[in-house]
């Protein structure tokens, strides 16, 4: 432990698709130095050994702090093996069970923790977000894919192959498609990648909306954020997406929440920037499917840490590893 009377530090670093963020922590949830760098994508090594250098600047950090890091975690997005510390995360490039754990642990002199995004996510909120306090949590994440970071009785659920909280694959519609076979049901009707493809399919098919023109005349430049700009000014077709939508997302939550009857289900990810168009259709919808006595104490809220949801999970989960030390 460290010298009695300095600072002690847990570090986080999240990983994305284009970008990596760090921060330490102290025991109570402070954060400090927090910093973003785009992910160097030249291959599985060079993004490793970015983190390895963040990991050393933070360590730097921490000394001129007067104190040092007593551990470390880092998220991903994709799937963490947590027995053999290899990692499964397309959007990373070589990224397909990388050793990515042996790779920065060799270095350190603290233990480093490799754990989903997902897992960081609900850690996170948790500790100092939307559901502080609360032991049963589900966060939903809901992007380009939508996955769910699961915590039952204070412990993260990770499941007997780690892929606990793949909810995208949620069987909701018994008319099957081509889509639901490469992500899930769920995901191929409610991710926001979802809501730009059913709006493209509707205008290809000969549906007139403003869409078309928001989104300077060609159809392929439709996106999510487009559909939300054209239903916030009443477009009828662009307000038939997102009610298809978050139909979708409540039944998929309602779901979640029969099976886990969890205290709370905190909404985030990109999707989540048209809140004004969704959350209350999903609030109230849910409540026609889900087990009702589960429901009835449930509460969905927005995430309140953002984008930083995954760093304060990951300074929270590394703070987890100490306990007994």
């Amino acid at each position: 432990m460290a010298v009695s009377g300095a600072p002690s530090f847990t570090a986080g670093i999240d990983v994305g698709g284009t970008k990596v963020s760090s921060a330490l922590f102290g025991p109570d949830g402070t954060m400090l130095a927090r910093s973003k760098a785009p992910l160097d994508r030249e291959g599985a090594g060079r993004a490793a050994g970015q983190i390895a250098r963040v990991l050393r600047d933070l360590e730097e950090t921490a000394r001129d702090e007067g104190g040092r890091i007593l551990a470390a975690a880092v998220c991903v997005p994709g799937i963490v093996y947590q027995k053999s510390g290899l990692v499964w995360a397309p959007n990373v490039p070589g990224w397909v069970h990388y050793p990515l754990r042996d790779r920065l642990a060799g270095e350190r002199p603290f233990p480093v923790l490799i754990e989903s995004d997902r897992a960081a996510y609900v850690s996170g909120e948790s500790w100092c977000g939307a559901a502080r306090g609360a032991e049963d949590v589900v966060f939903l994440a809901v992007g380009t894919g939508i996955g769910a970071g699961i915590m039952a009785g204070g412990r993260v659920i990770r499941g007997a192959e780690d892929i606990a909280g793949a909810v995208g694959w949620f069987a909701l519609n018994p008319d099957f498609k081509a889509d639901y076979a490469e992500m899930g049901c769920f995901e191929a009707e409610a991710s926001g990648s979802a809501v730009g493809r059913r709006a493209r399919r509707l205008l290809e098919a000969g549906a007139v909306s403003d869409m078309t023109g928001l989104a300077g005349g060609r159809i392929e430049n439709v996106s999510a954020e487009t559909v939300a700009a054209a239903a916030r000014a009443k477009d009828p077709l662009a307000l038939s997406v997102i009610s298809e939508t978050a139909s979708y997302l409540a039944m998929g939550i309602a779901n979640i929440v029969s099976i886990l009857n969890p205290e709370m289900i905190v909404l985030g990810g990109g999707l989540f920037q048209a809140a004004d168009l969704l959350l209350e259709p999903i609030r109230r919808d849910l409540k026609k499917w889900a087990q009702p006595l589960a429901a009835k104490g449930l509460r969905v809220e927005l995430s309140r840490l953002g984008e930083d949801a995954g760093l304060y999970g990951c300074g929270k989960l590394a703070w987890d590893s100490l306990k007994g030390d």
